[in-house]
């Protein structure tokens, strides 16, 4: 069966971004670098022996990071959503993710990292209180979620429950 690789555009800093993220995610790899050549230059524009992709791996995802150049930039319509055990782990890549990101798109458990890239930390069962079939409960869960940057899992679990 095929696998889907998420391949993401970068200007320049492909390899830094890998580096980053697999820093980050404790099951990641770093995979493969091609390297741009003479050929086609007219085209790419970048330097013979700079980085063209570089493979890596993040909790058994493969992803591609391309060096494409300053054309395409990244935008919120794009996340990757990160499931989250527990509070801690919702923390751990908060704080990793959003080092160096930009403070102002943050909201509802979405962080923009400095790269560009969007990311959703979310607790594990909070798309279930979302979908609860009582609509009380998903209204009060959900204006929780509304006044959050970072999830609290907690705090969303006593908004469900209307404590």
């Amino acid at each position: 069966m095929s696998q889907l690789r998420p391949n993401l555009w970068f200007d320049g800093n492909a390899e830094e971004a890998a580096r980053f993220y697999t820093g980050i995610f404790k099951d990641s790899k770093m995979g493969g670098v091609t390297r741009f050549t003479e050929v086609g230059r007219e085209q790419h524009g970048q330097e013979p022996g700079s980085v063209m992709t570089v493979g890596f791996e993040l909790n058994g995802t493969p992803f591609i990071g391309l060096n494409g150049g300053p054309l395409f930039k990244f935008t919120e319509a794009i996340s990757f959503e990160i499931p989250c055990d527990d509070q801690a782990e919702v923390d751990y890549y908060w704080e990793k993710l959003s080092e160096g990101g930009d403070p102002d798109a943050q909201a509802c458990g979405w962080l923009k990292d400095k790269f560009g890239v969007s990311w959703q930390v979310v607790p594990k069962g909070w798309e279930a209180m979302l979908n609860d079939p009582d609509p009380e409960k998903v209204a009060r869960v959900t204006a929780a979620m509304f006044q959050m940057k970072k999830l609290d899992a907690a705090e969303l679990q006593r908004a469900f429950d209307g404590k």
